[in-house]
């Protein structure tokens, strides 16, 4: 009954979408106060957790410096207001020094919280927030609501942006508004889907889009606003809501090595050689407009094939996509961005040696609509 509801409450934020109305449901009795949503926070350190220099410091920083606790206990009472908040310390790394073993490990602390909370908060660094989400996305069992957040600023200048943040990601995973969503990112007063979001600037408080498809929504004070859902909301409460990807399934085995090999002009054989010598069971391209490669490295991107190698085609553009080009072994990201496609085929691999299926799942989990139907 508790998953009916749940899935009843992501149909009704559907179809106000759809038509574009919002119900409202003021003066409605109820026969009982709604008990407060417990929210787990789990920090990873990053900018988020940074301490300036001075209170002008912007970018002269030491990320990191703060425990998840202290954040969060700079937001009340303000955040008692809205969640029964607890928080957990996983990591104190920066975000680009996370091993693919640690992901694993931070898809099972986020689980294990989701057993006792109505929604998981993380923070973490900016620079690779977006293959955190991805990752989380792909991997979490649970359809509770997993939000992810930081900032582009530190803790302790004047007009950060991370209290903000973590006050409005903790604020999204209390309301239940994204259940069945995966995982989202909340920055900037915007929500991102996983599988979309990208960081686009070094510097800017509006670092984060995503791209063509836009956000799914924005917070504004009091207000979630939601206007579009991912399309996995539609396998809400079905078994079919959870990807391929369990993690519990694939034991405590080493995940298969996966690397991405840049492409531009005259660019030569070496890096997919090396990445296919070194034992890469897949390889992503990033290639020029739709996945193009230079002479070279398409005869090196050919060899490994002929040597097992997947190999997936993906876009340096950040923006579009690239469909399958018809060559054998090699798949298309479709609009996955390069280190996005590159998580999806690591996943895929654990699980499966069948090209096949594992083109399948790009086909549908690198699409980030409703399937038309025809």
């Amino acid at each position: 009954m508790a998953q009916l509801a749940r899935c009843s409450g992501v149909l009704i934020t559907l179809v106000a979408v759809a038509l574009g109305v919002t119900a409202s449901l003021a003066g409605a009795a109820e026969p009982h106060p709604r008990p407060t949503p417990k929210v787990a926070v789990i920090g990873n350190r990053g900018t988020i957790a940074g301490v300036s220099r001075t209170k002008v410091s912007f970018d002269d920083y030491q990320a990191g410096k703060l425990p998840v606790s202290r954040l969060v206990g700079d937001l009340r009472p303000e955040v008692n207001r809205i969640a029964d908040v607890t928080t957990q310390q996983f990591g104190d790394k920066d975000s680009n020094d996370y091993t693919i073993p640690e992901y694993r490990r931070l898809t099972a602390a986020v689980d294990h919280a989701l057993k006792f909370n109505d929604g998981v908060v993380v923070t973490t660094g900016t620079d690779t927030m977006e293959e955190f989400a991805y990752w989380l996305d792909l991997t979490v069992r649970s359809d509770k609501p997993v939000v992810l957040t930081g900032s582009m600023r530190p803790w302790t200048v004047i007009g950060s942006d991370a209290p903000a943040n973590l006050y409005n990601a903790i604020h999204l995973a209390a309301s239940g508004r994204t259940t069945c969503f995966g995982t989202v990112a909340m920055l900037n007063d915007q929500i991102h889907a996983a599988r979309e979001v990208r960081k686009s600037d070094t510097l800017r408080l509006n670092a984060f889009t995503s791209g063509s498809s836009g956000e799914l929504g924005v917070i504004d004070q009091n207000h979630i606003r939601v206007d579009r859902a991912p399309a996995r909301v539609e396998r809400c409460g079905k078994p079919a809501w959870k990807t391929p990807f369990d993690l519990d399934r694939m034991g405590r085995r080493a995940l298969p090595k996966v690397d991405i090999a840049y492409s531009y002009q005259g660019a030569g054989p070496q890096a997919v050689k090396a990445f296919a010598d070194a034992g890469a069971a897949g390889i992503v391209t990033a290639g020029t407009g739709a996945g193009g490669l230079s002479p070279a490295m398409t005869e090196a991107r050919d060899d490994a094939v002929k040597n097992g190698v997947v190999m997936v085609s993906a876009s340096r553009t950040g923006s579009g996509a690239v469909y399958d080009p018809h060559v054998r072994g090699v798949i298309g990201a479709q609009d996955l961005t390069p280190q996005k496609a590159r998580l999806l085929l690591l996943l895929s691999l654990a699980t499966t040696h069948n090209e096949q299926r594992i083109q399948t799942w790009f086909h549908t989990f690198g699409t980030g609509q409703f399937t038309a139907r025809h």
